[in-house]
């Protein structure tokens, strides 16, 4: 299918779905003053021009030419717009079925004759229409405000674990786990200076960072190093990669190119002072005892993301500890291999699934649309006596922003009884 063809049809959807929904507008707007009525229309189908031109110019420009900020913010303003024009026109399609019912009705009830002939008509319901609208700037206001405020409103959460064969000397391991910071969906370091304050003040013994360093390439990270570079605990950071940080999901000028991509990244988290752990496992020692850290590279399990990770690499000589917490991105690992072939795995560390940056987690109610796609998509899990933590990730990817689920700095605690 040409460039050409796809536009035409990307462009007559998007024409479809706005004349649809503008008639809530003509419909709510019927009787006020011919002003009021043209400077409605002027401002949508403007709107609506502003939408379609950004969609054409991402089919011409790579996304990844584009300025950060219209990259990150303009595209995704103008894919809000078209979602909350879709879920106003549900409802506007429910008004239309209630017209549907009632003109049918009509030929069994009293109807009009005009010049001999029969005339039902039937009108659009006011009320109906207004609900679509209102339905419409709700999600809109919504995704606004996930994008102000809910993408930065960073959240502690706190786990306690109870491990009998925890060495006496790691009773009350205080673990920081950050994931998913996706470097090139940020324009400024402000927020993750905010972010990094905040990881600090927790006083952990130690950080992991599960993954997702950023969105594609490794230049994405050059405002970001002396920030993200403050994060420090006294027995260290370790880190593995997410299936973000390989360079799969653009183009590269040749193989070269994203090999050498791949090395970059690995020396920006030696920059920072991070441990990358390449499917291999380090010895973390208090006193005179020692329990496992194990790093794999991703591991997927849902949607073909790429099987790089290694466990059995990883986790050979891990015999002789008696606690082993492994880095692991993607949390459908646990279910897939590590519960099943490795089961003296104690407590899995992942990311990956951002809680679905959209969502509501109350008490006794959780839900959001990542759970569709994975079993384990937020917080703490336990079966038998393996763990695993799903951290809801510290930044963002696609919408820029966090509606009911914000970004998490997880804390888990380790105890022995």
């Amino acid at each position: 299918m040409s460039i050409s063809f796809r536009i035409l049809i990307v462009g007559l959807i998007l024409l479809l779905i706005d004349w649809y929904f503008y008639q809530a507008f003509v419909t709510v707007l019927k009787g006020t003053s011919a002003y009021r009525r043209t400077i409605v229309f002027y401002i949508y189908w403007g709107l609506t021009v502003f939408t379609f031109l950004l969609f054409l110019i991402a089919f011409i420009v790579p996304l990844a030419e584009w300025p950060k900020y219209m990259r990150v913010y303009l595209l995704s303003m103008a894919v809000m717009i078209v979602i909350s024009k879709i879920i106003g026109s549900l409802f506007i399609a429910a008004d239309d079925i209630v017209r549907l019912f009632r003109w049918i009705g009509s030929y069994f009830t009293t109807s009009a004759e005009i010049s001999g002939e029969k005339i039902h008509s039937i009108s659009r319901l006011k009320f109906l229409n207004q609900i679509a609208l209102g339905m419409t700037a709700l999600p809109f206001a919504g995704f606004i405000y996930g994008m102000v405020r809910g993408a930065f409103d960073y959240k502690v959460h706190t786990s306690k674990i109870i491990l009998p064969n925890l060495p006496p000397s790691f009773n009350g391991l205080k673990i920081l786990q950050i994931s998913d910071i996706h470097s090139g969906s940020f324009v400024s370091t402000t927020h993750l200076e905010e972010a990094v304050k905040i990881i600090q003040n927790q006083n952990a013994d130690i950080i992991f960072f599960t993954g997702d360093l950023v969105n594609n390439a490794a230049s994405e990270t050059e405002m970001f190093i002396e920030v993200l570079s403050k994060i420090k605990a006294p027995m260290g950071v370790f880190s593995t990669l997410g299936n973000h940080d390989y360079g799969d999901y653009i183009t590269w000028d040749s193989p070269e190119a994203k090999i050498k991509n791949l090395e970059d990244l690995k020396n920006v988290h030696a920059a920072l002072g991070w441990k990358l752990l390449m499917n291999e496992h380090v010895a973390l020692k208090r006193k005179d005892d020692e329990i496992a850290i194990i790093g794999i590279e991703n591991w997927g399990g849902n949607f073909h993301f790429p099987k790089y990770g290694d466990l059995k690499k990883a986790h050979a000589g891990t015999d002789k500890y008696p606690v082993k917490l492994l880095l692991s991105h993607d949390p459908s690992h646990w279910d897939l291999q590590v519960k099943e072939e490795y089961k003296d795995i104690d407590v899995t560390f992942s990311g990956h699934t951002h809680g679905g940056q959209f969502g509501i987690e109350i008490p006794g109610f959780r839900w959001s649309p990542s759970q569709y796609a994975y079993k384990q998509w937020a917080g703490l899990y336990n079966q038998q006596n393996q763990y695993l933590y799903v951290n809801r990730g510290l930044g963002f990817l696609g919408y820029p922003g966090r509606v009911g689920i914000p970004p998490e700095i997880t804390i888990v605690e380790l105890y022995n009884s």
